[in-house]
């Protein structure tokens, strides 16, 4: 492979591998190669004299780019005119990278296969790595799928400077001709609507669109998967490509789907023709969720669940049934059980619901992961507070306060990245165990403590650099302080089962508002409120 490369010395190389840690090998293993060919070496002198690279980031105009670069490898790969790319870098990292792709200083570039839609560079010359993947959960290695072979194919030419691309793919030689074959013909494009159909029809019955069984024939038939039903009936089960044959079968589909929402409790069927929504379809439909993670909430969820039930529930969700388990990552997994609060109940780590619990509760501790790992708990972070609305949302229509509120709490601890025993103080960026231990021996213990503290003393206690003050400062300036009024109307005539007007009044002293500041959550986080009622005696 490395050969390969070589032969296309002054050209643009990139290759893609099975996953980040292998990405990391490989490049390293090519700097090895490549350490006495001048065309790559040149760089490391160039990169080393040069101080401003307006190139790299659009923002970013004069900076070294060791000081941008977190990753250790990756700041000795560049120097020889290698890179690699894998989820686990930054945005910044991987802005840097390709920018100096594109712009020539690096000239060879090492992907993980699950980037291959994310990149937006081209290469003059790619190369796959095998086309085999490890999937935990069947202990056992799968195929690329087809349309990711042909996305990485697609990154061979550079659009206006290459008249032809090059693309070389390392397979077993029993897959060669197979290859051949969907390389060089058109590929078929089929529908998996009748895949997902449930949360489709749970959605258009939430809003109407199907109101009866005779609606949801009518809504197929002005979808791709009845195009593509006549073109390739063997794809889709069907006997036939007459009239007839399409309308048993699409009138199968409906009846199976309709009665799976059904018995999920998420609408209800009225005279063996009628369909409606009930509550746990327009939650679903409202927080975009499977109706099976739903189903699983309602009958999980109960007026005594607490918060390590909370988080078993979540993490069961549908959601994240396809969450990769690694070669070897269960090791790794049954290492990180160990370190959590709250034990698991079952110890297949091998179940990507056993990972997404133990990552979440990894994220709460604020433990150190490796690139791969953070990088799934992210993606665990991006859809967990959609269930933990949802979840709300279930207990709420119960009327349980306890679990309810447990559930809000839980929102607020994953925003932050804290438990809701921990300090308060913890949610201040920069605030590690020592400075909150100076803090609280002072009695200093909520954020309003910090923000009372007269100038002098609160300096003396952070101790900060000044970009660090600035970052607590802003942090206090828009920590919300709210003032809370309620009032009954007509109090004095209130009976019960009666309904009761309540007035609620909410003053907030600071006029900012916006984003959250959370450095731990990926992603923007708008401020969210609940308003709740309750006993907490009658629960």
């Amino acid at each position: 492979m490395f050969k390969i490369v070589k032969d296309q010395r002054e050209r643009m190389a990139s290759e893609f591998v099975l996953q980040p840690r292998q990405s990391e090998q490989v490049q390293s293993e090519q700097v090895q190669f490549e350490q006495n060919m001048t065309w790559l070496r040149h760089l490391a002198k160039e990169l080393k004299a040069m101080k401003t690279f307006g190139i790299i980031v659009g923002v970013l105009t004069c900076c070294f780019v060791p000081y941008i670069v977190a990753n250790v490898t990756l700041k000795e790969t560049l120097t020889y005119g290698v890179a690699f790319l894998h989820e686990g870098l930054s945005d910044t990292e991987v802005k840097i990278v390709e920018q100096l792709f594109v712009s020539g200083a690096v000239q060879v570039v090492v992907v993980s296969r699950n980037l291959c839609w994310a990149i937006s560079v081209n290469a003059h010359l790619v190369v796959i790595m095998d086309t085999q993947y490890y999937e935990g959960k069947i202990h056992a290695y799968v195929d690329y799928p087809i349309t990711d072979i042909l996305q990485m194919v697609g990154k061979a030419n550079r659009p206006l400077q290459d008249d032809v691309g090059k693309a070389v793919i390392l397979c077993q030689q029993s897959k060669k001709e197979f290859f051949k074959k969907f390389l060089y013909e058109p590929l078929p494009i089929e529908s998996h609507l009748d895949h997902c159909l449930h949360d489709h029809f749970n959605a258009e019955v939430v809003t109407k669109t199907v109101e009866n069984k005779q609606d949801a024939v009518d809504y197929l038939t002005w979808t791709f998967l009845y195009r593509r039903m006549t073109q390739n009936p063997n794809y889709y089960n069907l006997q036939g490509v007459t009239h007839r044959h399409l309308s048993d079968h699409m009138s199968e589909l409906v009846e199976n789907t309709l009665s799976d929402l059904n018995q999920s409790k998420c609408i209800s069927i009225e005279d063996d023709v009628d369909v409606s929504p009930l509550n746990l379809g327009m939650i679903s439909a409202y927080y975009y969720i499977n109706y099976t993670t739903i189903e699983l909430f309602s009958v999980s969820l109960n007026n005594k669940t607490k918060l390590k039930g909370l988080i078993e529930i979540i993490a069961s969700a549908y959601e994240y049934e396809n969450l990769p388990i690694r070669h070897h990552e269960d090791t790794t997994l049954k290492q990180l059980s160990t370190r959590v609060p709250h034990k698991l109940t079952s110890q297949k780590f091998n179940d990507p619901h056993v990972k997404a619990n133990l990552l979440l509760q990894a994220h709460l501790s604020r433990l150190q992961l490796s690139a791969e790992l953070q990088s799934d708990t992210e993606n665990i972070l991006g859809k967990a507070m959609r269930l933990i609305q949802a979840c709300v949302d279930v207990v709420s229509s119960n009327g349980w306060l306890s679990p309810a509120l447990a559930a809000m709490e839980l929102a607020q601890m994953v925003t932050q990245a804290m438990w809701s025993k921990d300090s308060y103080l913890k949610q201040i960026p920069h605030f590690n165990n020592e400075l909150i231990k100076r803090f609280t021996e002072k009695e200093v213990e909520s954020v309003f403590d910090v923000m009372e503290l007269e100038d002098e003393e609160r300096k003396d206690l952070l101790k900060m650099e000044d970009s660090q003050m600035a970052d607590v400062a802003r942090f206090c300036n828009r920590y919300p302080n709210i003032e809370l009024s309620y009032e009954i109307e007509s109090k004095d005539n209130v009976k019960a089962g009666w309904p009761v007007v309540v007035v609620v009044d909410l003053e907030r002293e600071d006029e900012q508002s916006g984003a959250v500041i959370a450095p731990f959550f990926p992603g923007k986080r708008e401020e969210g409120w609940w308003l709740v009622i309750g006993d907490s005696k009658a629960n």
